[in-house]
């Protein structure tokens, strides 16, 4: 089985590689291909990856190359985690959203449609291009705005399926709080990506017990210490929500707070020079324990999952995932990217059944799907008129003036990115 990274000179790559190797019985990998431009980069981690593998025994070969083409051919499955323009852009999404009341941030609101124009056209090229090399090769998406980026990998009719580690980071925290193994633990998890809530915890599997309100009686002030919201939030809701929701429940002192203290691109890219660093080391032969700070927790664990699932042959397997919607929320339209528990096999992902959503989270989970619809044209096709629309329909924004000031500084910061500009 060949697996390749696209990005794969990425701080995060050897969180994966070391699922790779620690599950190889659930993901037999051949052959694992890191693809990057950045040459240096990707030699330094290429290296440290073929470590991990030695440390743990893993007979897998792992190369590394810039030449897309040539990486993703004959793989079975391609995962996706780009970052255009790098921390640098990252930084500017976080910034300038600032500078008009808004939130700065690089998935959610001003700073989140950025990305996606940024990405969407680079990604789907990507994706034309393995499909040519590797016509039955898995597209799995890591890169964010997740949602509008499967999004727009589905509507070109590309194999893909998205991914985020939100779940499998509730469903690893759960687990622990209940003293329960994570596998027994399901999360009624419904909503769009970075904008879901979870409905119930349930043990022992889907149709296991809801052990949600005693979780949240008996463990709410850690669960809302993690979230960063006041324990009433939790008690009023009755669910979960992500912690993106803090965007969203708490919008006016997060955008305090973010003005009072250094950018988490900042500190992302502080943390990425030292990684480097350790990286760089050749006697370092497992992933450092500095990488947990970096974020994507359980990543490796959730792509293996997923990978394995579509590979298996014949297995499935039940897992969160970004996929069509196809009446999984009624209000929703079916070829809107949804985040839910889905059956995902050698033919892909299906939904399952989920609870109603109360319309206290349908309206919003409405409200932000019919603001991905525009970014996504946004991301398609260009112009300054859809960029304004899309972020006049974001209810992190929705004001005319401020939908001007921030299509503004979004054009001036992404001119070098956008073709179209």
């Amino acid at each position: 089985m060949k697996l390749a990274v696209v990005g794969g000179g990425s701080t995060y790559t050897p969180e994966l590689v070391d699922g790779f190797a620690r599950l190889r019985d659930t993901l037999p990998i051949s052959e694992l291909v890191l693809i990057d431009p950045a040459a240096e980069r990707l030699e330094l981690i290429g290296a440290l990856a073929r470590r991990i593998f030695a440390r743990q025994d893993h007979p897998g070969l792992i190369t590394t190359t810039s030449d897309l083409d040539a990486g993703v051919a004959g793989a079975d499955a391609v995962l996706l985690q780009l970052r255009i323009g790098g921390q640098a852009a990252r930084l500017q999404d976080e910034t300038w959203p600032l500078e008009c009341g808004c939130v700065g941030q690089e998935t959610t609101g001003a700073g989140g449609l950025a990305k996606a124009l940024r990405t969407v056209p680079v990604v789907l090229d990507i994706a034309e291009r393995v499909r040519r090399a590797s016509p039955d090769a898995w597209i799995i998406d890591f890169t964010n705005p997740v949602g509008i980026v499967t999004r727009a990998l589905l509507g070109a009719g590309h194999k893909a399926v998205g991914l985020c580690n939100v779940a499998i980071g509730f469903q690893r925290k759960f687990a622990a709080l209940l003293d329960v193994a994570p596998a027994e633990v399901h999360l009624d998890h419904v909503g769009l990506n970075h904008l879901t809530w979870e409905l119930g915890v349930r043990v022992g599997g889907p149709g296991g017990r809801d052990v949600l309100p005693e979780l949240l009686a008996g463990h709410g002030d850690a669960v809302a210490a993690d979230l960063r919201l006041p324990r009433a939030v939790l008690d009023r809701l009755g669910v979960v929500p992500s912690y993106y929701l803090r965007y969203f429940y708490a919008h006016d002192a997060v955008v305090r707070e973010l003005g009072e203290k250094p950018s988490r691109a900042a500190e992302v890219a502080a943390m990425e020079r030292e990684l480097l660093a350790l990286y760089a080391d050749p006697a370092l032969d497992e992933k450092p324990a500095l990488l947990a700070k970096r974020g994507g927790a359980f990543y490796s664990e959730a792509a293996v999952d997923l990978a394995a699932a579509l590979l298996a042959g014949g297995g499935s397997a039940v897992q969160v995932v970004n996929t069509y919607n196809r009446g999984t929320l009624p209000f929703l339209p079916d070829d809107a990217v949804i985040e839910v528990q889905a059956r995902v096999d050698g033919s892909g992902a299906a939904p399952l059944a989920v609870p109603a959503l109360d319309p206290l989270f349908a309206g919003l989970v409405s409200h932000v799907s019919a603001y991905e619809d525009l970014a996504l044209d946004a991301a398609l096709r260009g112009g300054r008129e859809r960029v304004f629309k899309a972020l006049l329909a974001h209810p992190l924004v929705g004001q005319f003036d401020l939908a001007e000031g921030l299509t503004d500084r979004l054009l001036a910061h992404n001119k070098e990115h956008l073709a179209w500009a």
